[in-house]
């Protein structure tokens, strides 16, 4: 592609060379660019793309968009074009260099704390129920109508996420839905996509090791809603204290979902079992494979999404009614003698409340619950005593143990989250580093029609200690002490 194609949606400041040149590759590591490359020189966390200029040039780059030009530029003939923020810029540059992907999808992002995956996940399998290719960018796995595509990030930087959109049209792929993480969103990934909706699940404390405050989070999140055209749709959570700030500047038409209050898409509870609930969604009864308050706020939002989009009311529930839980998310295993284990990726203090309640809910005080759960290393360490407090007063017996430590010491993690208990909570509370332990354990203590709740990990198949990836699973762990 020409590179004044490539530019013609970005605000250039200054240009140094020619824009005539061709472009047959577009990169962010410096180690990935040649002859024919476009590099953008970004501003990390940890370094700064303008550093290696002088190492592109070396290796033949053909261009080079960068915010600022040093004493290079008179030693190269390769082309420069600067701007005020490439960051904002890799955005559009990424999607024009795929042919604007985007435009030839409709594309639903769904953001919030909680929820996110297994919104995005349900859109997508219940469009393909239909017989629609899809595609599904998500935390779990990436898939391009039906093949999977192993995920390493919520949201892939701006090349890789429009190289994958590039994909799914070229796979013809109608609809796509997409998680949109907050840090995806204040560092531009998403700048330059073209989306048909946007849903917003809640908001509750998250990230704050990259967001600083729970305002920067909230405002990130808004910028989604933000950025969308007067063409598409946007649906909030009314029973969110942050669901009508999300949508106050909106360009695009807006509305709204609650299980409490009045809304353009209401749900409530008729009955709960294990097994899933009954509800009654705009006067309709439907019965459904999930619990929990929040899993119906889940489908109220996959039920809104589908009739913007023009999807009927009866063949709406009609699917719904056949989907069932996300890997990790309220996954049960059960024993045979009547014990019962749920996996859940529950890592915040919001959605550790969320799964426990809607565990109450089943139970309805025939049974302990017994809860599992640590906190990630080289993240938001405000929210461990809060965890830790979350699962002591909604639980019989509480054992805290090692999620992922990441390069932190897990012993110290597990101290820190203690520091949120009081005695009488500290009483029923074990403290156990090893997790498969801390799992054998619980399993054990565990009685007929007592739920153990194994929370943090969900779908994960790891566990990360000091940069090293070990093969583990929750799922895998609590079948292996049921059998025996």
């Amino acid at each position: 592609m020409i590179l004044s194609t490539i530019l013609q949606d970005i605000k250039v400041s200054n240009i140094i060379g020619s824009t005539a040149v061709d472009i047959d590759h577009i990169a962010l590591d410096s180690r990935r660019v040649s002859q024919g490359g476009l590099f953008v020189a970004m501003r990390g966390t940890q370094t700064d793309g303008h550093s290696y200029i002088p190492a592109v040039l070396a290796q033949g780059a053909s261009a080079i968009v960068c915010e600022e030009v040093g004493d290079w530029k008179n030693d190269t003939d390769t082309t420069i074009i600067q701007v005020d923020d490439t960051s904002v810029a890799i955005g559009p540059l990424a999607s024009a260099f795929h042919g604007h992907p985007s435009r030839h999808l409709t594309l639903v992002g769904v953001t919030g704390t909680n929820g996110k995956t297994t919104i995005a996940t349900l859109l997508y399998n219940m469009y393909r129920q239909w017989g629609h290719r899809c595609g599904l960018i998500s935390t779990v796995c990436n898939y391009i109508d039906g093949k999977a595509i192993p995920a390493t990030h919520t949201t892939p930087d701006a090349i890789a996420l429009n190289s994958l959109l590039a994909r799914m049209a070229d796979a013809q792929c109608e609809y796509v839905f997409m998680e949109c993480s907050s840090h995806a969103i204040a560092q531009h990934r998403i700048g330059g996509l073209t989306f048909r909706g946007g849903i917003f699940t809640n908001l509750t404390r998250d990230h704050l090791d990259f967001h600083k405050t729970l305002e920067n989070y909230r405002d990130a999140k808004k910028l989604f809603f933000d950025s969308l055209g007067k063409q598409a749709f946007a649906i909030t959570n009314a029973d969110d204290k942050n669901g009508l700030f999300m949508t106050q500047n909106t360009k695009a038409e807006v509305k709204t979902y609650s299980v409490q209050r009045m809304a353009d898409f209401r749900a409530h509870i008729l009955e709960c079992h294990f097994e899933g609930m009954y509800l009654e969604i705009d006067g309709q009864e439907v019965g459904v494979q999930f619990i929990g308050r929040f899993n119906v706020s889940n489908l109220l939002a996959v039920y809104g999404c589908a009739r913007m989009l023009g999807q009927s009311r009866e063949e709406i529930l009609l699917a719904m009614s056949t989907l069932h839980s996300v890997s990790g998310r309220l996954q049960p295993v059960y024993a045979a003698d009547g014990r019962v284990a749920v996996v859940d990726y529950a890592h915040t203090p919001d959605a550790l409340a969320n799964v426990l309640t809607a565990l109450h809910d089943v139970q309805n005080g025939k049974g302990r619950i017994i809860t599992v759960c640590g906190a990630g290393g080289n993240r938001d360490a405000g929210k461990r005593p809060l965890m830790a407090q979350q699962a002591a007063i909604a639980s019989d017996i509480v054992i805290l143990t090692s999620d992922n430590p990441r390069f932190e010491d897990p012993q110290t993690i597990i101290d820190e989250m203690a520091a949120g208990l009081n005695a009488p909570q500290m009483k029923k509370t074990l403290c156990i580093v090893d997790r498969r332990e801390a799992i054998r354990t619980a399993c054990t203590m565990a009685d007929k029609g007592d739920v153990v709740l194994v929370a943090g990990k969900g779908h994960e198949d790891y566990q990360e200690i000091k940069g090293v990836k070990h093969h583990f699973n929750d799922h895998e762990v609590i079948e292996e002490v049921f059998a025996q």
